[in-house]
């Protein structure tokens, strides 16, 4: 029985967490590793965001920073706009989501659904997006009477959300028997919050990074990126300093192959950075022969089926065919990208 079911909980933010971990027997075909996976979509809002959004939500309410009158606006790719838009419709707070051209459809209409109001910026700001959604929550704060920046961006609360919750749920759960962790990285929030809880612990865990060709950061360089979610156009405050034991970039075609990978051979649909991190796992295989891995995929593949899942889009945006890409699904090979550094 897990988490969930075992007990009845107080109200929809009440169910965050209790996520499944769920072993990958096919996905590497290498019986030397254990792959497990933190299955982040079992949220009630489908996703990771929703720990760091409720906790963001709940404490500036208990620091009295903001009330009923509040009108809550961030920036997101769509998850965070998720998890806020569930957190403040719960407390029943104003929340206006500043999103861009690349958050997916279904995400907007969700947070529509949950009484959002969709804030679309159609043009970056000096070739980035982020910085664009950035100065676009500013004007608004500075033109909005009463209203507040979580800040995903800086918000310790962010982090600290993942250090109770995610990483304290697969080590207790695990008795701290894993020997490598790999983690998206936009925010960082996740990555910090489980580093830092792994290192309270006292645990010989490794951890990855995993961050987009295109992202800024840990020092990358900045260019264009299709997958949102992952990576970033301008280092958030909270990535500033940062380090993590390894780094890996990965590129848009590998998100989606490692995606349709996982759907053909687990039948397990995930989202775009949730490709880039098995991925990245098949990357360093070698290197962790005899290891009990534990990956964070942070989405489903069910909001992706018009970009990651439609070889339409694969084509026009990535440029690969529908030929390629079958291709390089069916292949068991991880060699022919690029992009790990220790």
């Amino acid at each position: 029985m897990n988490q969930l079911s075992s007990r009845v909980c107080n109200g929809v933010l009440d169910a965050i967490g209790g996520t499944p971990l769920v072993r990958l027997n096919r996905f590497l075909d290498r019986p030397d590793i254990e792959l497990i996976v933190k299955w982040e979509a079992a949220n009630p809002g489908g996703s990771a965001k929703d720990r760091p959004a409720a906790k963001m939500v709940s404490e500036a309410l208990k620091r009295g920073e903001i009330g009923p009158d509040t009108t809550i606006v961030e920036s997101t790719s769509g998850n965070m706009g998720i998890g806020l838009a569930q957190a403040c419709r719960y407390h029943g707070l104003k929340f206006i989501c500043v999103v861009d051209p690349r958050a997916q459809k279904q995400n907007l209409s969700i947070i529509e659904a949950l009484g959002g109001t969709i804030e679309l910026v159609t043009q970056p700001l000096n070739g980035d997006f982020l910085a664009a959604r950035i100065a676009k929550v500013c004007e608004l704060i500075e033109t909005i009477p009463n209203s507040y920046w979580p800040n995903q961006y800086a918000n310790t609360d962010n982090p600290r959300s993942h250090f109770e919750g995610t990483i304290r749920e697969i080590d207790e759960t695990l008795d701290g028997e894993f020997d490598v962790l790999f983690v998206a990285t936009s925010s960082t929030g996740t990555a910090q919050g489980c580093r830092d809880f792994l290192k309270s612990r006292g645990r010989d865990v490794q951890v990855v990074a995993v961050d987009s060709v295109g992202s800024v950061l840990f020092g990358g360089s900045s260019g264009p990126r299709k997958i949102p979610g992952l990576g970033a156009g301008k280092e958030p405050r909270l990535a500033a300093g940062q380090s993590f034991d390894h780094l890996v970039r990965v590129s848009d075609l590998e998100c989606v192959v490692g995606c349709r990978r996982a759907a053909q051979r687990e039948a397990l649909l995930i989202g775009g950075s949730a490709g880039g991190v098995l991925m990245s796992v098949g990357r360093m295989q070698e290197q962790f022969a005899g290891k009990r891995c534990v990956a964070v995929l942070h989405d489903s593949g069910t909001r992706y089926l018009e970009t990651v899942f439609s070889d339409e889009w694969v084509s026009g945006s990535l440029g690969c065919t529908s030929e390629e890409l079958n291709y390089l699904v069916g292949s068991s090979s991880f060699e022919f990208f690029e992009g790990v550094s220790a």
